[in-house]
Formats: C-alpha cells, structure tokens, sequence
C-alpha cells in the first residue's frame, strides 16, 4: 500500500479502507479506479440491472462515471460529468452512487469484491486533434448535409456510374442534381477531372441541371482554374469539423442506447 500524494494504490484493500479512499479521492477531485465484483443499478428515464460480474469502475475529476467489462471499448453503464456521489459501507459491500438532478438519475455500483484501489491526481493539458478519412467525411455529410451547403440534400452515396463511384448524390435547394467528389487533403487537377467525368455520365441521362461540387479541405495552386473552366466548384470542406459532427453523433447515439 502507497499513501504517497498524489498516487494512491491499495491491492486487495478491505471495505473499511475502499470506502475511505473513494471519499478521498472523490472530495479532492482525483481520478478514482475501483477493479473488483459488483452489480449496477441504472434508474432515471428508464431503470436497469447489470448483474454480478469483474469489472471496472472509473471516477472522473470531473464528477463523471463508467463502468467497463473486460471487453469492449464502451462502458456498459455511465454517467456524465457534473455527478454527486454519494459513498458508504454496508456489511460487506461497498456502495457508490451517482446522481444527476437533472435529469433526475442515478447510477448506483454494490462492490462484494475489490481487488484493487487507485486514486490518482492527473495534469493534461494536451490538445486533442481529431481527423477523418474520406469515408467519415462522406458519413459527415450524410448526417450533416449542410457540411457543404445549406438546403442540400442527400439521395445516396456511392452512386455507380460508367467512370466509377459518386461519393455522394444529391439535390441542392433549387431542385439541381448535385454530384460531390470528396478529398481529405489537398485536391488537385485529377480530382476535378474525374469529378468531370461523373458530371458528363450523369447529364446524358438527368433531365434538369447537374453541378459538381469538389469537396476537400483546400485545392491545389492550378485547380481553382480547372474547375471554371468545366463549369465546376469547390466547397471548403474541414476532415476535422466533419469527426466532430460525427463524434457528436456517436456520443447521442451512446446516450440513446444506455438511457
């Protein structure tokens, strides 16, 4: 056992020394990490049980809460941060409880078994950098259409036409098709012409206007000219705003699952 700030570790800690630490850590804000057996109970806009299991337990200095198995990325239960927890010993169980006003919910974790005990003072200052493939800034688009414009609106996505695969399909506010090539970096000179070639595909067989959208964070030097020429445009499209819409989505579809 190490009572050293700002690491605490106790191994196999009794029910007595587990609840002291946890009320430790949680007072002064510390990152809280229990391993052990428990249950969980989930109740709020819906109620649950996790039945008894090995899991593990993070508490957040920001007052949020997850519980993982031992597989998996995601928690299986959880709370946002902003919680008040609420500790005790019962016999031999120990019992953390967080609970949110509002919305009024708790998440209510019965420890039998602990096997380890970790609280811990944590600095990160880093800046997070989050970037997107192609593919996520399709999907970014499809949930997001006013990535690229206002009134857009997809009808689908790697449309097969004779040169090959359209990124995304759709119509704009006034009723023209639009055709979107997609780059995460730099476009250049090929990207236009191959957005040209969908765009003359497509006319053959549309019977209303067609425009070509080349979507990328920026283009290259001698683009822009290309474009004009074909009767083509660019659209300033950032891989960076595109995995926030859909880190955005996944946490709202995290959310929806668990509540």
């Amino acid at each position: 056992m190490s009572n050293s700030k700002p690491l605490t570790v106790i191994v196999n800690p009794t029910i007595s020394e587990a609840e002291k630490t946890v009320k430790e850590a949680v007072s002064q804000h510390k990152t809280l990490l229990i391993v052990g057996e428990c249950q969980v109970h989930y109740q709020g806009r819906a109620k649950s049980k996790l039945e008894l299991g090995e899991r593990i337990m993070i508490v957040k200095d920001d007052g949020s809460l997850l519980v993982h198995r031992s597989v998996g990325y995601e928690p299986v239960n959880w709370q946002p941060p902003g919680c008040v927890f609420h500790t005790k010993a019962k016999g031999d169980t120990l019992e953390v409880n967080a609970v949110r006003r509002k919305p009024a919910e708790s998440v209510r974790v019965l420890f039998g078994k602990i096997y380890l005990v970790a609280a811990l003072m944590l600095s990160d200052s880093g800046e997070f950098s989050l970037y997107s493939s192609e593919e996520d800034m399709q999907k970014a688009i499809l949930s997001q259409p006013s990535l690229l414009e206002e009134g857009f609106k997809p009808i689908s996505f790697e449309k097969k036409v004779k040169p090959g695969f359209v990124d995304v399909y759709g119509v704009d506010k006034g009723g023209r098709l639009v055709v979107v090539e997609i780059k995460r970096k730099t476009a250049g000179k090929e990207a236009a012409l191959q957005l040209a070639k969908y765009i003359d595909a497509i006319r053959g067989k549309a019977d209303r206007e067609v425009r070509g959208i080349l979507a990328a964070p920026s283009i290259a030097k001698d683009t822009q000219r290309v474009l004009v020429t074909l009767g083509l445009e660019f659209k300033h499209l950032d891989p960076k705003k595109c995995a926030d819409v859909l880190h955005r989505l996944e946490t709202k579809r995290l959310s929806e699952f668990f509540r």
